[in-house]
């Protein structure tokens, strides 16, 4: 027999009034599991201890036909799920770059769950619209972004590598707006440095720049882009008939942190007539302290730049700020309004819709605006100090290890150390295997001149001195057994 309209729970007030029922025990036992979690990860292994497949081999190969409680779907979660899942809220995770998903923002995302809004357009949700414009210049000013020349646009998407993909786009657009009718020729040739994020070559593939056209510039001893090599590179691609379009500073690299000359990029971008895209993902949070602003000189002369909340500024994943003083040209490259989404014009009405690829836009804002109110500067700016003070302190302790087991391989501005073990690429490797399987620590590599780097990278809100003084003791515990 046909379902009925009276049968289905949403128009069935005592079944509604169930589901609701059953939402607030399980929401509160929820709320109750997310503290007990805060409180006691320092407790856990950070990585997960499951071999491959084995939690997909646990679930069920069917869908269930009948709905489930959710103690049973809890229960099950804490069975099954948790057992499998890296920790990335641990203070001992000092791998990639270190984050925290803070009690505020937690709640933050609970409530845009709830809302479940989406902000194609102004209409659609001006709490969406307005909120992230005023939280995204809030965090503007903490930055340090100038509003002279012209003021910064801001937008949030999910992650830096999008960012930086529509930066290239808005490069494309300035340089060769009959590109985005016409299609690129293939004669657009983009810069970064051999030390970039793989998302800026990646946004280049995408965008349809090619691979071949990608310039990666070599860096200095300090692993910084150097600029006599980027003058040169873009003189013999214009003597070849290129046309250099885009280039991309960063702030912070992957590897070391790093800080790219950005006044001398900024002025060689100028005189090719280039978009300059900054990538701050990590290290621009740094540049709130005043002591650290100088990082982003020279940034009044960007065209845009990028910072990811979820990865120093107490955020959980994901929320990539996006900056440009060119948003006539973010504009012009995404929108395009058909008929069904055309609504009443207005100068103030912010459609997010026309300023990149997605339509549907998240509350993502709404986390970051409970974490600076829940917070405020001072508070933030004391965990980045006291961040960028143990990295200082744990370079310390590895060159003044006694028997020189170690050393530093690359300065250490923010609250990343890359140091590496006296030995071969295998030995550093077995040593960070060896840390990592204790279930204590969870580090990473990277590669610096060639050679096997490990890197502890500081950022959780809950991390100690004595945590970071536990993996220098695992380091050294290592290197013994490895020898």
């Amino acid at each position: 027999m046909a379902e009925t309209r009276s049968s289905r729970p949403a128009a069935d007030p005592a079944e509604w009034e169930s589901y609701i029922s059953d939402f607030r025990r399980a929401g509160h036992n929820t709320v109750d599991w997310i503290a007990d979690y805060l409180a006691n990860v320092r407790k856990m292994p950070v990585l997960a201890s499951t071999k491959p497949g084995e939690l997909f081999d646990a679930l069920p190969a069917e869908a269930p036909k009948e709905g489930e409680t959710f103690e049973s779907i809890l229960s099950d979660f804490d069975r099954l799920v948790m057992p499998a899942v890296a920790q990335w809220n641990h203070p001992r995770f000092f791998a990639y770059f270190a984050c925290t998903g803070s009690t505020p923002a937690i709640l933050g995302e609970m409530l845009a769950a709830a809302l479940n809004t989406n902000g194609l357009h102004w209409k659609t949700s001006p709490a969406v619209a307005e909120l992230e414009q005023r939280t995204l210049d809030w965090l503007r000013q903490w930055l340090g972004l100038p509003e002279k020349p012209e003021p910064w646009f801001g937008i949030v998407y999910d992650t830096a590598s999008t960012s930086s993909m529509h930066a290239i786009v808005c490069a494309r657009e300035m340089v060769a707006p009959e590109a985005r009718t016409e299609g690129s020729r293939g004669d657009l040739v983009l810069y970064t440095s051999d030390q970039s994020h793989s998302s800026i070559e990646k946004g280049a593939i995408a965008v349809g720049v090619g691979q071949n056209n990608i310039r990666k510039v070599p860096s200095d001893e300090n692993f910084r882009m150097e600029t006599s090599a980027l003058s040169e590179l873009i003189e013999r691609d214009k003597a070849a008939g290129k046309r250099p379009f885009c280039m991309v500073a960063t702030i912070g690299t992957t590897s070391s942190t790093s800080v790219d000359p950005l006044p001398k990029i900024a002025a060689i971008a100028e005189k090719h007539g280039m978009w300059l895209h900054v990538d701050a993902a990590y290290a621009g949070a740094a540049a709130m302290l005043p002591e650290y602003k100088d990082i982003l000189a020279g940034v009044e002369r960007a065209h845009s730049l990028v910072f990811n909340a979820h990865k120093w500024l107490l955020t959980p994943i994901d929320l990539s700020a996006f900056f440009t003083r060119r948003p006539d040209i973010l504009r012009r490259a995404f929108s395009l309004t058909p008929e069904y989404l055309k609504t009443q014009e207005d100068p103030r009405a912010h459609n997010l819709m026309d300023y990149g690829v997605p339509l549907g836009h998240r509350f993502r804002a709404l986390k970051l605006w409970f974490v600076l109110r829940y917070f405020g500067r001072n508070r933030i700016e004391a965990m980045l100090r006291q961040h960028i003070r143990w990295a200082q302190d744990f370079a310390a302790l590895v060159k003044a290890d006694p028997e020189r087991r170690f050393e530093v391989v690359a300065p250490a501005p923010f609250s990343v150390v890359c140091f590496r073990y006296r030995g071969i690429d295998e030995q550093n490797r077995a040593i960070m295997e060896r840390v990592n399987q204790s279930g204590r620590v969870f580090i990473s590599g990277t590669v610096l001149n060639s050679q096997q780097v490990i890197r502890l990278a500081i950022g959780n809100l809950g991390t100690t001195w004595s945590d970071v003084e536990e993996a220098w003791e695992l380091l050294k515990r290592a290197a013994d057994e490895i020898r």
